[in-house]
């Protein structure tokens, strides 16, 4: 299980494509105070979780922008003036913790997806229940029923596509299938978008 948000040299799965904006740290959820009553890790350079930006509540929530965070320069007057620096450029692959949590039921993980599969969707998602480093999740609604912003499509990382076309070692596709009828947090690619969902 993740203790912070993904961090190491593999998070980036593809070069590109690469448009960097800038938000204030407080405008960005599921991170630190922004998380609701849950905790997670607060943002810092070198940590590269995906999030959604705008507001956490009422009926555009589902539209937020998301992205995933490049670098983070703080400010020292006043942590509400950290900025994040988010691309959220369609296309780019990212390493990232997802949770497979489909459904809540009285605020709590109720359903779950034991054969995830490439081109489902992944949602950011702000419940209780994902742990510490974890931001997406399988799920369209968090656990108080509200919508989740779609953030992209679980996606083959780099080690998984069959190159045996190039002379590889792999002849096939590989994709891990094979998840337990419960809360799991496991690292996957993800196939971002940066557009949002109907609500």
């Amino acid at each position: 299980m993740p203790a912070e948000f993904y961090s190491g040299t593999d998070w980036e799965q593809s070069s590109g494509p690469l448009i960097i904006r800038t938000a204030h740290e407080q405008e960005c959820w599921p991170v630190a105070d922004n998380s609701g009553s849950g905790t997670k890790d607060a943002l810092e350079d070198g940590l590269h979780p995906v999030i959604a930006i705008g507001e956490r509540t009422g009926a555009a929530r589902g539209m937020c922008l998301t992205g995933v965070v490049t670098t983070v320069t703080e400010n020292a007057l006043s942590a509400a003036l950290h900025q994040v620096h988010v691309n959220i450029a369609s296309g780019m692959i990212v390493r990232q913790y997802v949770a497979n949590v489909l459904t809540y039921a009285a605020g709590a993980a109720a359903t779950f997806e034991t054969t995830p599969a490439v081109g489902q969707p992944v949602y950011v998602d702000d419940s209780d229940d994902l742990g510490e480093g974890v931001t997406l999740s399988m799920s369209e609604l968090n656990d108080a029923d509200a919508d989740n912003p779609l953030a992209g499509y679980l996606w083959y990382c780099q080690d998984e596509m069959a190159d045996s076309f190039a002379g590889g070692a792999r002849s096939s596709p590989t994709f891990d299938t094979a998840l337990a009828d419960e809360l799991v947090e496991q690292t996957f690619c993800v196939l971002l978008i940066s557009g949002a969902r109907d609500v």
